[in-house]
């Protein structure tokens, strides 16, 4: 039994989990004239922008914050225990590759929100467990995707 196999499950398991965090959990935290905070998750996030009227906007985060991820995960776990080829390892080898390059691009954002809001000086804010959990979760993804493509034998 290699360390790939003991490893790859926990993985499998690890990364949706820690998505599913990533977008329940507040991303940051916003501290505004000293008396007001907010503590936002991606999803509400993504409620807010669609409440406020910024439909594409909110779609666009949609689609790159939660359905991607959503489905380079379900790729992965799909390629991960699919016997031989079929289906699962065409989407996993055509559109995984793909998906894998958007990652960490919320991340990045997030991060660029917060250095934007310190350096105004119109608010602090600070990261919160969801915007952890998330990265987790694209690291975590984007290894698997590298031990699924460089293991030996069946995957």
């Amino acid at each position: 039994m290699s360390a790939l196999s003991v490893i790859r499950p926990a993985l499998l398991v690890a990364a949706p989990f820690l998505l599913a965090l990533g977008l329940i959990l507040p991303l940051v935290r916003f501290d505004t004239l000293y008396f007001f905070d907010q503590t936002p998750s991606l999803i509400e996030i993504v409620v807010l922008l669609w409440q406020g009227g910024d439909g594409l906007l909110a779609a666009i985060v949609a689609l790159v914050s939660i359905v991607l991820p959503l489905l380079k995960m379900i790729g992965i776990a799909a390629e991960a225990t699919a016997a031989g080829g079929g289906a699962g390892s065409l989407f996993y080898r055509r559109v995984v590759p793909h998906l894998s390059k958007w990652s960490m691009m919320d991340v990045l954002l997030v991060a660029i929100v917060i250095a934007a809001a310190k350096t105004t000086g119109l608010a602090d804010a600070f990261t919160q467990p969801g915007l952890w959990c998330y990265a987790a979760s694209s690291m975590i993804s984007g290894l698997l995707h590298s031990l699924m493509g460089n293991a030996p034998g069946p995957k």
